[in-house]
Formats: structure tokens, sequence, C-alpha cells
């Protein structure tokens, strides 16, 4: 029997790989490595993000690379593409560095981190399936977690629609109680990303290009913004500090 997620394999797709950032709060006099390097289970936290989105032919998967480019080209091979982020100026700016890779597509792009690896494989293709299924602008990765992570909250109008995003600092104690956290992982329609990263501002107070303004803007000019859940407890957690390492590495082992 053919299931959605099946229908994929056979849809040409592209995939956005997050990788440029240093990982300054797991930096130690016993590793500089970027953040995508360090490992769990032995193996880095990339590899595992990569294998979970290997659907994705890897010459269609563009990796944006940043602080010690070369090390994670040679760990990860000629397989994949590569965009340089020399500065760290924001998501959406990351994002805008692997869009030349796109110039010519125009069908659904995965957005993701290399710091996430625990997102299921599964998941990644319920994202696609849904966003193909419903003709979504926009499909984006909901966390569904009462944990207080510091995340978005993925924020609904009275029918349930999407509204926007905002951010943690930014909640309302009612919205601080929203379960629906934004995850920072989406699949795009090419040309709605396309034209929304062109229209990105940085005015703001860390001088920052953000991607989650990408889909207000969509919902704004009539885009259907489309909302995915994860299923596991901990898939939405990235490695940002050594406890999320060593509890990423107690659960991939």
């Amino acid at each position: 029997m053919t299931t959605n997620t099946d229908r994929i394999d056979s849809i040409d797709l592209r995939a956005v790989v997050l990788a440029a950032g240093k990982g300054t709060r797991l930096q130690s006099e016993k590793s500089d490595l970027p953040k995508v390097m360090r490992r769990a289970a032995g193996r880095p936290l990339l590899g595992w993000v990569l294998d979970k989105i290997s659907f994705v032919d890897p010459s269609h998967t563009v990796i944006v690379v940043g602080y010690k480019a070369e090390a994670v080209q040679s760990e990860i091979g000629a397989a994949y593409q590569y965009a340089l982020q020399e500065e760290q100026l924001g998501t959406g700016h990351a994002v805008q560095m692997a869009m030349p890779a796109l110039a010519n597509f125009e069908g659904p792009v995965l957005i993701c981190y290399g710091d996430m690896p625990l997102i299921s494989e599964s998941t990644y293709r319920n994202l696609f399936s849904t966003h193909i299924r419903e003709g979504n602008a926009c499909t984006m990765l909901a966390y569904i977690s009462d944990k207080d992570l510091g995340y978005g909250r993925i924020v609904r109008d009275d029918q349930g629609i999407f509204k926007a995003v905002v951010e943690d600092r930014d909640c309302t104690p009612e919205q601080k109680n929203i379960t629906e956290l934004n995850a920072g992982v989406y699949v795009f329609d090419a040309a709605w990303l396309r034209e929304g990263l062109n229209l990105l501002q940085n005015n703001n107070a860390q001088g920052e290009y953000y991607l989650t303004d990408v889909p207000t803007w969509i919902q704004s000019q009539g885009g259907r913004i489309g909302i995915q859940g994860t299923t596991g407890e901990f898939e939405g957690i990235g490695v940002n500090t050594q406890e999320d390492l060593d509890l990423v590495n107690k659960l991939l082992a």
C-alpha cells in the first residue's frame, strides 16, 4: 500500500541544512570544532541529521557552512553542495547564502538545522507530505512540548489558523503556556521563500535577518501556512550546551 510519505520519493525535493555556527557555549579546552561536528554516540551531529533527510538526494542538499567550513566539508564529503556564510547575520541570512544553488528550482525546500539530530526521518517526510497535500506556501514544524526551552511560540487565531511566531522573550503570560513551539524547521515553496528572503530587513536589536519573518510575510500576502507537529518527546531539542549534548548522546547511544 502506498502512503502519502512514500509518494514524495517521486517528487523533486531540495534541502538546506544550516551548519555555520561556532557553538560558543559548547567550546572548551578540549574542542574547538564547529558545533555540528561535535559528536553524539560516536558520530557528528550533522551526520545524524543528513541520515534522517537522506531521502533528499545529497546533490540536491545544500549545507550552509561558516566556522571552520573546511573541517565540515572534509568530514561530510563532496556528495553535497555547500554554501558559505562568512558573517553570522541570522537564520534568514544563512538561507540567503544557499539560494544561488536553488536558482532555477520551484518546488518544495526543506530548511533544517545541523544540530538537531533527534528529528526522525518520518517527521521530515510528514512535513513534506503535509506541505504538498495541503498546497501550502510554507509548512512549519511545531515542537509539541511543555518544556521551558526559550523557543518561540506558534500563535493561532480563533479559527486555529497560523497568526505569528512570538519569540519567548516577547510572550505574554498566556502565550507562555502555548505548547506548539517553533522548531525553526520548515518546508517552503521555493518561489515564496525566494521572494520572502529578498524582502527581509534587519531592523531589530540584534541587526540580524530572521527566517521567522518569512512565514509572517507569506501569511500577509495570502499564502497558506501549514503546521505539522513533532511526534517524539525530544525531537525538537537542539544542541546548544554541554547538557544538551550529553542528553542527545544518551538518547542516540
